[in-house]
């Protein structure tokens, strides 16, 4: 253990990530990547459910939504895996990742002989590690506009008839099958931001992808957690009318295509801290919020996530479907009059 027994809370926390954490318990190969997030079974009860447990990368937060019923940062994580005090954890994270103690006290600024600081206290910078270096957190910084548009795409393609698009919703959203290019031998969708400009191209493999091969591609730097699908349509649409939230790209095209106009998609089936940011930015103390989700554990994990963090300054509604595996896209026209009026 380090000799001091001054620790710089705020300070080890900024250098301690939760995948480096998870890493050193040997549990990263249990956890499944989703964008900006990690979900697998609760190391911490030793849960066997693949989605109880979920880690945001970008907010560097845990939680589990099973026995433990709780959350917190790194370091929680540590003090309760360890069964020790968070000062303990401390000590631990600053031996196990060989932080150099003397660069935390003395970047915070105090006497390496001070006893303990509560951790609400203490306004350090991020010390730095001697080795196993945290990652540095993500750029704050928007997704630039392109500079570019894929043109002469097939509108046409076989696989977009195949999920149920018109020609006019083909055509609304600008999607088609590329033949070369960055996304050649994909559908290509364009994600715009609120202000309409196009910020990333998603390719969709047209069909079941080989093995090895992703459903979707995304360009190298983009950030989908500060981005919805759809949203520049969305935020046009009539103040009073509620906002539905879905997963994925065709969810949100289809249920548009059906007259569910105020609809965007998440990407993924969890709300990043810069979604959540654009739905305050974007709505009011009387917008009604539907989260309709795929039927299947991870949509459930992520709308108990989206409902609690929106229900605090909005009133939110959970339409379930009745079968396993059922998503948005599956609806009929009057199903999405009745569930989204």
């Amino acid at each position: 253990m380090p000799k001091s027994s001054f620790v710089d809370f705020k300070a080890i926390k900024a250098a301690l990530k939760m995948e480096q954490v998870l890493d050193h318990y040997g549990l990263l190969d249990r956890f499944k990547r989703s964008g900006d997030s990690l979900s697998g079974p609760c190391p911490i009860h030793k849960g066997d459910n693949p989605t109880q447990f979920r880690v945001s990368l970008s907010k560097n937060i845990w939680n589990c939504f099973s026995e433990c019923k709780r959350g917190g940062n790194a370091l929680d994580f540590i003090a309760r895996m360890e069964g020790v005090s968070i000062h303990a954890a401390a000590q631990k994270a600053i031996e196990w990742f060989q932080l150099d103690q003397e660069a935390v006290s003395a970047a915070s600024g105090k006497d390496t002989q001070h006893r303990d600081e509560s951790p609400a206290t203490t306004t350090a910078p991020m010390p730095k590690p001697t080795s196993t270096p945290a990652q540095p957190l993500e750029s704050n910084a928007p997704n630039a506009p392109l500079k570019f548009r894929l043109d002469k795409l097939e509108r046409g393609h076989p696989y977009l008839i195949e999920r149920g698009l018109t020609p006019e919703t083909i055509v609304d959203f600008g999607i088609g099958f590329c033949g070369k290019g960055m996304m050649a031998g994909r559908i290509a969708i364009p994600i715009h931001n609120p202000d309409g400009q196009v910020v990333a191209y998603c390719g969709r493999f047209p069909g079941e992808p080989p093995e090895g091969t992703p459903k979707y591609k995304l360009p190298q730097g983009f950030r989908k957690s500060l981005e919805f699908f759809n949203i520049d349509r969305a935020i046009k649409e009539p103040a009073e009318s509620p906002l539905v939230i879905v997963e994925g790209f065709f969810d949100c095209m289809k249920l548009h295509q059906l007259g569910c106009r105020k609809v965007v998609a998440l990407m993924g089936s969890t709300m990043s801290t810069g979604q959540e940011e654009l739905i305050r930015k974007h709505t009011n103390g009387y917008t009604q919020v539907v989260i309709a989700l795929d039927e299947d554990e991870a949509g459930r994990a992520g709308r108990d996530d989206i409902v609690v963090r929106l229900a605090k300054f909005l009133f939110v509604r959970i339409v379930t479907f009745n079968e396993e595996g059922r998503q948005p896209e599956h609806l009929n026209g009057k199903e999405v009059a009745s569930l989204f009026a």
